[in-house]
């Protein structure tokens, strides 16, 4: 979610922290947005650092369940956290986000010629 007039990459930043615990760092590759099935845009930057997956934390949603019953539930919006090789990544990313991570592979590739 992006707060009215916030910076794109800042409110990246912000939701990565919020949800994750993380703090990511420049520099950030950007790799441009996409849109889910659903309708959602999501816009994207790749970073390098290091993070352990174990320690990651997360911010709580809240959720009606079932829808109109007026039974709210609150959960993590991360359960957990893992870190994959591209073709892992690529099972089991939302089937939108995938062109994400080709963009990223170009990138990289261009930086390695």
């Amino acid at each position: 979610m992006v707060d009215e007039g916030e910076d794109l990459l800042d409110a990246a930043r912000r939701e990565f922290r919020e949800e994750t615990g993380v703090t990511a760092e420049p520099p950030f590759l950007s790799l441009g947005s996409i849109r889910q099935k659903a309708g959602k845009t999501v816009h994207a930057w790749a970073w390098e650092g290091d993070a352990d997956a174990g320690a990651v934390t997360s911010n709580t949603t809240r959720a009606e369940w079932p829808r109109g019953s007026g039974n709210w539930l609150e959960f993590p919006e991360v359960d957990r956290c893992a870190w994959f090789d591209i073709e892992m990544a690529r099972f089991k990313i939302n089937p939108a986000q995938s062109e994400l991570l080709e963009r990223l592979e170009a990138v990289l590739a261009d930086q390695r010629r």
